[in-house]
């Protein structure tokens, strides 16, 4: 029996983690703002030479959903070859950054080639092309070929730039054939860039542009299928810049043909485009006449309505014209636009004209939830949107539950008078974990594509999971969690399920999951089926693919095949770092001259209390970005309100939010309660730190060390390093803090969960999230002008508070700089910060409320932020002796940070 399996020809990249672009994949997400010709800060650190710093700025694109980093380096002011290779050789040493795929972008090969000689993993060199000849085109890609690149290849020959339909097919061919027959590169590693020129700029020869590159994509993939098309979509409006309604109207109509004719990825996120089925008709014919050209005027008469559009300072109106529709096309108009002011008039309508009120249900609401979850799916509608649909769809639902439950005490009809559903999904946060945002996104995002959820809520231990899913009889079980103890109890799942003997898929998901972990610690656990999900869009392909029978066969099997090779590399992988011994590392700690610092003596020592802080002050303080993010909307605040193809979107979210804000400030929906202590604190041994707390007691404060061997003149920083040493005779402080504005939320998510709204109970989890990190925020820059008084004329914006621009810094538990979770115990001792603010330790050391913030304050102004990334055995074993643990207790604690296997 022959057990090979065949490896799919996907275009696989891989940073420490695989990305694997399947036929499935949406548009790919690059994150582009470690650019110094697209990042004014980015560039500033760079050429100040502020290289560990630069990193924060990989580390956000990452956090804010980035699947590939784009480096680039041209500067004229820069030595581009030593600054690719300063920041690529530090960001492997940071796995929050380093497990996505790096795209090496420069116009000079030699920055390029630098660049290759840094980086692990597969990556993307962008770009080569035929401009200088074939003779120096093969010498590029032989040499990104020899580092395991893909490539991305220009449609540029020795004559310039390809306009024409015929010049974009065959330069691409022509480049094509070279690389697959002489140089030897697998079709899939190979990205074209045919170019996208605006159309409708006046210029007779440049109103084919678009039609001739949506046909190009179509050649391109008729003549080499396995090779991916990408695009600046942006362009193709260029000439109607400063008019967003058209341009997102534009993009959308372009994208909707461009992406059937094969085109793969773009700089415009295909998620964030306005819906193709919902532009105003007439706006719509317009751009579809413009775009391909259907009309010898359809420049003059796309201008003409533009200018009406932007007369009237706003995008196009829209009317209750749909309101004249049949009850089915009205039910189907509001699911889509998340419309709920009709919606009970509606669905009362629609029950008197069916036989039966299930059918109301299994017909026009499905109906227009399958086009949502399409339009969702095929990436041409928003997160917030969704959850608006299932809004509506929860209300529609409520009107006609007490009909269907009447009826099942008269009928007993086909399937006992249930409604229908395309399976049943159960889905939990793990036991010790409080974080459940993403995980009611994937619900809402699951409901809308037919599936029933049952949701166990958060700090779920594995035998309620497990009867649950027995007793609902669910078809895959969904586990999230958000804190790094949530891994071993995903773990332990796993075996239970195995144990017990179940036979359904696992799904796992949360911001410290990872396909690599997932392969190599869990799916080993349990055969029948285990699946890590990136995101709230991937999770309905995954499920589609476990419950078609005529697919889960091969799906799955594909994902052993896949998981199994990731558990092998990781097994067997060669370091491709080196590690000092810590005692070496601690020989190369942060250089402080502490002859010439004095501490500053904090002004109020001890511990102070706030409550019912005033959440009018704390809402200034508010970092917009991640609030996007949580809605799966990425791009920088406030640009990304005018966004091209977002803007519009985004605007009508922020101003929800903003009305939700009001009334939590005004109607005192939460409370806000904190408390902060300062203590005197010494370096006293190796990355210990001794506190005085207020009873006088000493508590010891055990801190890590990075342990990667750096460039010449680079530390390995430890936070004890920012404390004076003892020895130095001088005394020194540390602060801590505690934060929360989660107190009250229980009662509206009650209230929400009544009214059938899960968008006003995600938004409301959100704000409170946000507000706990604005509280966290005013109250550090009072403790630096006031409580501790070492920064008093301190005057910065909001905006640079964001950009952490002040003096220290506020580490917390559990993050990069300090992973290690079990020291909040002390903190929250010395802080008596249970009795002060209410907020509790989970078993797991998550906090409850979860809209929760606690942390350290540093003063010393060469304190900066740093991930500790992965540590070996002998300072395992040394922290472990520290802390008084066996050493299975440390490992257990820092598993991710272990360079080793356990």
């Amino acid at each position: 029996m022959n057990n090979t399996q065949t490896i799919k020809p996907y275009l696989r990249l891989s940073g420490l983690e695989p990305l694997v672009v399947r036929p499935e994949t949406n548009f790919i997400n690059v994150g582009e703002r470690t650019n110094v010709t697209g990042s004014k800060k980015f560039a500033r650190l760079i050429r100040e030479g502020h290289f560990e710093e630069a990193l924060s700025v990989a580390r956000q694109q990452v956090e804010s959903g980035a699947q590939i980093l784009d480096v680039n380096m041209d500067d004229a002011l820069l030595d581009g070859e030593k600054a690719m290779t300063t920041f690529l050789n530090l960001l492997a040493s940071e796995p929050d950054i380093s497990r996505i795929p790096v795209m090496i972008d420069s116009s000079k090969f030699s920055v390029i080639e630098a660049g290759l000689k840094c980086l692990q993993g597969k990556c993307i060199v962008n770009s080569i092309s035929l401009k200088e000849g074939e003779e120096k085109f093969i010498e590029h890609a032989i040499i990104c070929q020899s580092y395991g690149a893909s490539v991305v290849v220009m449609a540029f020959d020795e004559n310039g730039q390809a306009d024409t339909l015929e010049k974009r097919v065959s330069f691409c061919h022509r480049a094509y054939k070279i690389l697959v027959d002489k140089v030897g590169y697998d079709p899939q590693d190979i990205i074209f860039d045919p170019n996208i020129f605006a159309i409708a700029t006046g210029i007779e020869e440049h109103n084919n542009y678009a039609v001739e590159f949506i046909e190009a994509c179509r050649r391109i993939k008729q003549l080499m299928p396995l090779a991916k098309i990408s695009g600046g979509v942006s362009n193709v409006s260029f000439s109607f810049r400063g008019n967003d309604a058209v341009r997102e109207a534009m993009h959308a109509v372009f994208l909707f043909h461009a992406i059937k004719a094969g085109l793969d990825m773009g700089i415009v996120n295909a998620g964030m485009i306005q819906i193709y089925d919902e532009i105003e008709p007439q706006l719509r014919e317009l751009c579809e006449d413009a775009i391909l050209n259907r009309r010898e005027d359809a420049t003059e008469r796309l201008i003409a309505f533009a200018e009406t559009v932007k007369a009237k300072g706003k995008t196009v109106e829209k009317d209750e014209a749909w309101r004249a529709g049949t009850v089915e096309q009205r039910l189907s108009h509001a699911l889509v636009n998340g419309i709920t002011d009709y919606i009970e008039a509606d669905t009362e309508e629609a029950r008197q004209k069916y036989p039966r009120p299930l059918e109301v249900i299994e017909g026009p609401l499905m109906d227009g939830m399958n086009i949502v979850g399409d339009l969702f799916g095929s990436g041409k509608m928003f997160l917030p949107q969704v959850v608006k649909s299932a809004r509506v769809m929860k209300k529609s639902v409520a009107v006609l539950t007490p009909y269907i439950e009447a009826e099942k005490l008269e009928l007993q009809a086909k399937n006992g008078g249930e409604i229908k559903s395309a399976g049943k999904i159960l889905l939990a946060t793990v036991k010790g974990d409080v974080h459940d945002i993403g995980k009611n996104i994937v619900g809402v995002v699951l409901g809308c594509n037919g599936y029933e959820i049952v949701d166990l809520g958060v700090m779920v231990p594995a035998e309620k999971i497990l009867q649950a899913a027995r007793e609902e009889k669910v078809d895959i079980i969904g586990l999230s969690g958000l804190i790094t103890p949530s891994l071993d109890e995903m773990v332990h799942i796993a075996r239970e399920l195995k144990r017990q003997q179940f036979d359904i898929p696992l799904l796992i998901g949360g911001a410290t999951t990872s396909r690599t972990h997932t392969a190599v610690k869990i799916a080993p656990e349990y055969e029948n089926g285990v699946v890590h999900v990136l995101d709230a869009s991937r999770s309905v392909t995954v499920t589609g693919n476990l419950l078609n029978k005529a697919l889960s066969k091969n799906f799955l099997s594909d994902v052993k095949t896949e998981y199994t090779k990731l558990n092998e590399q990781f097994r067997n992988k060669k370091p491709v770092k080196q590690y000092l011994p810590i005692a070496e590392a601690r020989k190369l700690k942060v250089d402080i001259d502490w002859a010439a610092y004095n501490p500053v003596k904090p002004a109020q020592l001890g511990t102070q209390v706030f409550d019912n802080y005033d959440l009018g002050e704390i809402a200034k303080y508010i970092d917009w970005q991640p609030f996007f993010i949580a809605w799966e909307l990425h791009g920088k605040f406030p640009q990304i309100l005018e966004d091209e193809v977002v803007g519009k979107e985004a605007t009508r979210l922020y101003n929800e939010a903003q009305e939700m804000l009001k009334r939590i400030i005004s109607e005192k929906w939460l409370r806000a309660r904190a408390v902060i202590g300062l203590f005197p604190a010494n370096a006293i041994a190796d990355d210990t730190v001794s506190v005085t707390a207020i009873d006088g007691a000493e508590v010891p404060l055990e801190f890590l060390r990075q342990q990667i061997k750096k460039a010449p003149g680079q530390p390995n920083v430890s936070l004890a390093d920012y404390i004076a040493p003892a020895a130095t005779g001088k005394q020194d402080y540390i602060g801590g803090f505690a934060v929360t504005t989660g107190e009250g939320i229980e009662k509206w998510l009650e209230h929400f969960k009544k009214e059938h709204d899960d968008y006003s109970s995600i938004m409301l989890k959100a704000l409170a999230d946000r507000l706990a990190e604005a509280f966290t925020e005013l109250l550090h820059e009072r403790v630096r002008k006031e409580f501790w008084a070492y920064a008093t004329d301190e005057h910065l914006t909001n905006d640079q508070l964001i950009k952490e621009e002040y003096l220290g810094i506020r580490p917390a538990p559990g993050y990069p700089a300090c992973p290690e979770h079990t020291e909040k115990y002390k903190l929250f001792d010395l802080l008596n910060a249970t009795e002060a603010t209410g907020i509790t330790l989970t078993e797991s050391l998550a906090m409850y409320p979860a809209a929760s913030v606690s942390g350290w304050y540093f003063a010393n102004p060469q304190s900066r932020y740093f991930g500790l990334g992965k540590i070996e055995k002998d300072q395992v074993e040394d922290y472990a002796a520290r802390k008084g643990w066996p050493l299975e207790e440390a490992e257990r604690w820092l598993r991710p940070n272990l360079e080793y296997d356990m």
